[in-house]
């Protein structure tokens, strides 16, 4: 079967049909994500399928995770109508704002979402809406760099994730300007065409560093592989996040394979990192799936008794980021 984005649309379209025959509180359906992109969302010859469901009281759960072959899975988020009372507003949002802007209506009997999505369009592109949404991410990327610079003492787990959403934040703040959010396989790759375009490509260079890519080669990092493998099975089901929902480690694992044999091999660090950080929260401390991502994130030095010189580095590229921001030339596309 060939996974073609009009079948990904069906597909999306069948399942949204049979919720709102099950649920008369939905008012509002719409895909989004990778499968609306112009490249392809396959990765390792998979893909999800994003879709919010929009409902008219808070619905009784937040997001869930739909088998529709090995490859392919639906990622199902429900929302309250409420998140969508002011249009004006979302747009300068640097995640709601970009997603209803290029989200495909399935479902919206009552022009719900097409008064939503209107209000979004409207001047969504002009310059200093642009950079408002920028500014938004690298503002809570520098406030969150403050707040680990504070020293608190934090479970690993937790530290190695906020270091991640300070660098996920700054880069994103350069991707709104010329395009669409990063997203998680593909984050590394997408970065680096939008370093391209800003004009700095060294700045790759710099986050590979933040991710202790240099620290290590390709060898070492296919691996670990088999240890992500391990974790990922062995989560308490009572404590897996949706993100790491059995249906999705397909999506992951094979992701990784194409990552690994392509061009740029260590790309795979960042959702390799991302998701078996997530996993690692979940065990005990002395568990053996703890241990191996510990050891992996020891070697990469994310996690050390000293982090003064990964701050430092952190604080640097926050520094190019802001002043990447400030020379912004609106329209350079990527």
């Amino acid at each position: 079967m060939q996974l073609t984005p009009e079948l990904l649309q069906q597909f999306a379209e069948r399942t949204v049909d049979q919720l709102v025959q099950a649920d008369p509180s939905i008012i509002a359906a719409y895909q989004c994500g990778s499968t609306l992109l112009d490249e392809t969302p396959l990765l390792g010859g998979t893909t999800d399928i994003d879709i919010v469901i929009i409902h008219t009281a808070e619905p009784a759960i937040q997001r869930e995770i739909l088998r529709l072959t090995d490859d392919v899975h639906l990622d199902i988020s429900h929302h309250n109508q409420d998140l969508y009372r002011h249009g004006r507003e979302l747009r300068v949002r640097p995640w709601m704002g970009p997603t209803l802007n290029s989200a495909r209506p399935i479902h919206d009997p009552r022009h719900f979402l097409d008064f939503t999505q209107a209000s979004v369009r409207g001047l969504f592109g002009r310059d200093d809406y642009t950079e408002q949404r920028a500014q938004t991410l690298y503002d809570r990327a520098r406030e969150a760099w403050f707040g680990l610079e504070a020293d608190t003492p934090t479970p690993a787990p937790m530290l190695v994730s906020s270091y991640m959403k300070v660098v996920e934040n700054a880069a994103n703040s350069l991707a709104l300007l010329v395009g669409e959010p990063l997203t998680e396989r593909r984050f590394m790759l997408g970065f680096s065409r939008c370093a391209q375009a800003h004009g700095e490509p060294l700045m790759v260079n710099g986050l590979l560093g933040l991710l202790g890519g240099h620290r290590v080669d390709v060898e070492q990092i296919q691996s670990w592989l088999a240890d992500w493998s391990q974790a990922y099975d062995a989560i308490p089901e009572e404590a897996r996040p949706v993100r790491l929902h059995p249906y999705r480690k397909d999506y992951y694992q094979k992701a990784f394979d194409a990552l690994i044999d392509s061009d740029e091999p260590k790309a795979v660090l960042w959702p390799l990192l991302n998701t078996w950080t997530l996993a690692a929260s979940t065990f005990s401390v002395g568990s053996p799936s703890y241990q191996g991502w510990h050891d992996a994130c020891q070697q990469l030095e994310l996690i050390a008794s000293d982090l003064s010189e990964r701050m430092a580095a952190l604080d640097a590229f926050l520094d190019q980021v802001e002043e990447t921001i400030s020379k912004w030339v609106p329209d350079i596309g990527y």
